[in-house]
């Protein structure tokens, strides 16, 4: 055990004592979540110039619905209510009266976005009111450089649905006010569940939730432990790997055994995570604690990731340290790189449709199979809908046994790779190395 003590001592300080550690623990959240950060710093920067849309209404009905709502959404929503500043483009609308040579004029129009007069033209169909069978004549066609992802385009869709709809009462014979009061349009509002106070015993009314809290939590804990992986596991194939090639190995190798030196790189590895972990979640819990936030720390959560981040360093890192110990040359490294991480990526690949569904047997089945129980099983405990107490202890135990049969896997792998020489690593010698030695 002192050897081992020794060598983890000497990996962890290797890594945490240098300016690389340092950066890494500054620019790996700026990479994992750049785009979140890049919008968050650059609000209020967008283009507020106004947008300028020419209508081309063959129904004559909707022009003026639509320049109505451009107004009234230009004189509340343009400038910020406090300070005055603009903070949106204000979107103007031109109206077009339809001629003859339809084609010819909807060339001209598109001309004239190229050119950047306008910034799109909408096209009105006739029967819009009413369609027919030939859908065409109903259509209703929205024209720009970038039309998919559009604002307008899509604030557009609600403001002509709706005066369509206050027409065709209006044909009935509702009034107006009858028909705006039919059409309110009264959105559900995300609240959690009533609860008791477990002092007072007072009914507690449900607190209101949003999208980003609801993801918020679950994610950052899921990549945090994926940032963690890749600090501390990934780093061990190359590190054995440049100490088997610089015959560091055979010299280490003279004072204890195989499995002690898999388990001082493993253990290094581990503290160098753990350490990463801690700055990051002490980190958190300040800064929200500062802003005032501290309802979306999630404490109970805490003990869980470092739980499974340790089994999940543990499993993944004996195996990328094995794996290491059977390479000759960085292009062996490359080729056995995506089978070691394969506990890791997978859960990468499928973590939105188990937070959206956290509860679904294709969630929980997939979360209670060892290799990927780390990763999933966390996003799930995080998830507003909660998932059965069971399962997490469950999914614990799983991969405990799991991590303890990786580590015994991984050993044997390591005994026979560290000193072979020559050779690629062909996976049925490394699967030989490990189930006969």
């Amino acid at each position: 055990m002192r050897k081992i003590l020794r060598l983890l001592k000497r990996e962890y300080l290797a890594a945490v004592k240098t300016k690389g550690f340092i950066i890494m623990l500054v620019l790996m959240p700026i990479l994992m979540g750049g785009s979140g950060i890049a919008m968050y710093l650059l609000r209020g920067q967008v283009d507020t110039s106004d947008k300028k849309v020419a209508v081309l209404d063959h129904s004559g009905i909707l022009t003026e619905a639509v320049f109505s709502a451009a107004e009234k959404r230009n004189n509340t929503d343009v400038f910020d209510k406090e300070t005055g500043k603009k903070i949106r483009p204000a979107w103007r609308f031109e109206k077009v009266t339809p001629e003859t040579d339809i084609r010819e004029q909807k060339l001209n129009l598109s001309n004239r976005i190229r050119q950047g007069e306008l910034h799109a033209f909408l096209e009105i169909g006739p029967d819009v009111l009413h369609p027919k069978e030939d859908l065409s004549t109903a259509k209703i066609g929205y024209h720009s450089k970038n039309a998919a992802i559009d604002n307008i385009r899509g604030w557009l869709n609600g403001t002509i649905n709706n005066e369509l709809r206050k027409l065709r009462l209006l044909e009935t014979g509702v009034p107006r006010s009858e028909a705006d009061a039919i059409l309110f349009w009264n959105e559900p509002q995300p609240l959690g569940l009533v609860s008791v106070d477990s002092e007072t015993g007072a009914i507690q009314e449900a607190r209101r939730t949003n999208e980003a809290e609801a993801i918020l939590v679950p994610v950052i804990l899921f990549f945090l432990m994926f940032m963690m992986v890749m600090m501390g596991a990934m780093p061990l194939m190359q590190s054995t790997m440049e100490e088997k090639l610089q015959r560091i190995a055979e010299v280490l190798l003279g004072s204890m055994t195989p499995f002690e030196f898999m388990a001082g790189k493993m253990l290094g590895g581990l503290f160098v995570a753990l350490t990463g972990a801690s700055v990051y979640v002490a980190g958190a819990v300040i800064i929200l604690r500062r802003l005032g936030l501290a309802q979306l720390i999630p404490f109970h959560m805490i003990p869980w990731f470092f739980a499974f981040l340790v089994l999940e360093i543990i499993m993944v890192g004996s195996i990328l340290a094995a794996f290491g110990s059977a390479c000759n040359d960085p292009k062996d490294a490359q080729n056995l790189t995506f089978p070691a991480m394969f506990p890791v990526f997978i859960p990468m690949f499928i973590f939105m449709p188990v937070l959206q569904e956290p509860n679904a047997a294709f969630a929980t089945y997939l979360s209670l199979f060892p290799p990927f129980t780390p990763m999933l099983m966390l996003i799930r405990m995080a998830a507003p809908a909660g998932i059965p107490a069971w399962q997490p202890w469950a999914g614990l135990v799983g991969v405990l046994l799991f991590a303890a049969f990786s580590v015994w896997l991984g050993g044997r792998i390591f005994r026979v790779g560290i000193l072979m020489q020559g050779g690629p690593p062909k996976v049925g010698k490394i699967i030989r190395w490990a189930f006969r030695g």
